[in-house]
């Protein structure tokens, strides 16, 4: 009923609509007319003939003839009666087969989908709507921020512009609007001034005008817009943006930073509180081939190793674990132990491999740019020479051909980046030079989340996510605690010391084997304790904070203190456990 009412809204507020039933209904009058005139006419015209039949038959034989149907136990027989049914069948045909369901058809029925697609799709959501994300654009960080959202049970609406893209989007069971993204009235019917934050990723100018108008609207509400270079980012900080993404500078440096031989240097990637998580290659130091426990990282600089990325996936580790030339440490401590880590083991890094760079984009040429403040000189390959003519350095030609690949010195490379932004080209080029060479160290640029996997599985030794990027900025700024998600899809989260490890020792809890988890920090009476030993004991009254994947996290919620987890991860471990 409730589903009723709003699709007859939608159709009545249209006013073209309404326009369109008082003509369909008008059409209605003038054929329930001529039925009432022809059945008239019909006794009139048999009492000529001296046959008598009632009222319903006149309305029988009426409707008969109009509709073609022509039973037959009721005829005329004079000329008179024969032309007056003709005149009824033409007239029939005209009305009840051709103007009447072309006309229902087009003033009644294509409005009345259309209100329902509508309703599927409002403009306005309902007044007591809360703490929800807006996004203006259905795109790859989108898509990979949307299920972080649900999971920790935060509302969202993607809002667009166009009534077909709203509906198909709600064929997907993704939560739509429609509304213009220029009009202020929009934002309003959208709750803005509740919101816990509006993201704009469409293009510059766009997203310019989306801030500049939600601003206006409430000066307090988080604001994320996507900026192509240093200009639109400008912009968009003068309209109001509370946070400006640069996809494809953080992308670009993000994959020189991960080139082996570059530097040994740990490079931070994420912060909480006093607390830093930092990555670092072990190529070219005196780590590799040794041990965890016997390269003494933690007693030389205080710092903890939590884990080595392995195929963008951190991977847990132990005394024993061996550190290859491969290797990328994920190391957690302070800003002073990091930089003790860097004075330490980065100036024995001196191997400076050749670099070559798939793709001479905006992303591709950041990447070069950041390569060459290192010390290093990468080689760009690029189709089109007229965006490298900064780069004399560049090769012009396609990467799959041999001449192309001779000019760049392939067979002296150490690495290539693959920097295009379709993925099916990467995927094919990392397909290829993994075959024309095993022991090269390939990073490829990925802009679908769904084909990280694919990658890996090409040949890659790196991918890295420009949606997944974007979707873990936004996600931090909106969760707004200690709560940290990192580059790679990995968590530091809080939790207050569960009943079941107070007064524990940290080694008799067992959360790394348990759960995938690592405790990293443990705070107490305000003071923040790093790099536990396996004796520590957890206090009564502490605040833990750990590492892992979002995986990770849901199980550690779920088996120590399953009140902690946001409502969606409850209803799922109620359900988990009611099944069994």
């Amino acid at each position: 009923m409730k589903s009723l009412v709003a699709v007859l809204s939608a159709f009545l507020e249209n006013r073209s609509s309404r326009t369109n039933l008082k003509a369909l209904l008008r059409l209605l009058v003038v054929l329930f007319s001529l039925i009432a005139i022809y059945s008239v006419l019909f006794h009139v015209l048999m009492e000529a003939e001296g046959q008598k039949h009632s009222w319903a038959t006149g309305l029988y034989w009426t409707l008969t003839v109009m509709t073609t149907l022509g039973f037959g136990d009721i005829t005329f027989e004079g000329d008179i009666g024969r032309m007056f049914s003709v005149v009824v069948l033409i007239s029939g045909v005209m009305f009840l087969l051709v103007i009447l369901p072309f006309t229902f058809i087009e003033f009644f029925y294509s409005p009345w989908m259309r209100a329902q697609a509508s309703a599927r799709t409002p403009r306005e959501l309902p007044e007591n709507t809360r703490n929800h994300v807006i996004f203006t654009c259905h795109d790859p960080v989108t898509v990979a921020l949307v299920p972080m959202l649900e999971k920790y049970g935060h509302p969202y609406v993607i809002l667009t512009p166009n009534v077909a893209e709203a509906l198909e989007l709600y064929e997907q069971g993704v939560r739509v609007a429609v509304g213009a993204l220029d009009d202020p009235l929009t934002y309003e019917r959208m709750r803005v001034a509740n919101a816990a934050m509006l993201v704009a990723t469409r293009s510059d100018v766009i997203n310019a005008n989306i801030t500049f108008t939600a601003r206006e609207l409430n000066e307090t509400v988080p604001i994320v817009g996507a900026a192509s270079s240093d200009p639109a980012r400008d912009v968009l900080e003068l309209a109001g943006a509370t946070l400006v993404l640069r996809p494809e500078l953080t992308m670009g440096q993000a994959l020189a930073r991960r080139v082996v031989g570059k530097d040994a240097a740990a490079h931070v990637i994420g912060q909480a509180s006093s607390l830093f998580i930092a990555e670092a290659n072990a190529a070219g130091t005196e780590l590799e081939g040794l041990t965890l426990a016997e390269s003494a990282i933690r007693p030389r600089t205080g710092l903890s190793v939590i884990g080595v990325w392995d195929h963008g996936r951190l991977t847990t580790v132990d005394a024993h674990t061996r550190i290859d030339r491969q290797s990328v440490l994920v190391l957690a401590g302070t800003d002073e132990q990091i930089a003790r880590y860097n004075r330490t083991f980065s100036h024995q890094c001196e191997e400076r491999g050749h670099v070559i760079i798939v793709g001479g984009g905006r992303v591709g040429r950041i990447a070069s740019e950041a390569l060459q403040e290192a010390g290093m000189q990468p080689v760009i390959i690029e189709k089109l020479a007229e965006r490298v003519r900064e780069h004399p350095e560049a090769v012009i030609g396609d990467a799959t051909h041999m001449d192309a690949l001779k000019a760049a010195k392939a067979r002296e490379a150490a690495t290539m980046i693959i920097t295009t932004h379709d993925d099916d080209v990467n995927i094919s080029l990392t397909i290829f030079f993994r075959r024309l060479r095993e022991d090269l160290q390939i990073i490829s640029r990925c802009t679908l989340e769904r084909n990280v996997r694919t990658l890996h599985r090409a040949g890659a030794d790196l991918v890295l996510s420009s949606a997944s990027m974007g979707a873990n900025t936004i996600f931090n700024l909106l969760r707004k605690t200690d709560n940290l998600l990192l580059a790679e899809g990995v968590c530091v989260f809080p939790s207050p010391v569960p009943d079941s490890m107070k007064g524990r020792r940290l080694m008799d809890c067992a959360v790394r084997s348990e759960t995938g988890c690592t405790i990293i920090a443990v705070e107490t009476d305000g003071e923040r304790l790093v790099n536990l030993e396996p004796e520590t004991e957890l206090p009564a009254d502490g605040t833990l904070l750990l590492v892992g994947t979002l995986e990770a996290e849901e199980r550690f919620l779920l088996k120590f203190k399953p009140d902690l987890a946001p409502p969606a991860l409850r209803t799922r471990w109620k359900q988990r456990h009611e099944g069994r």
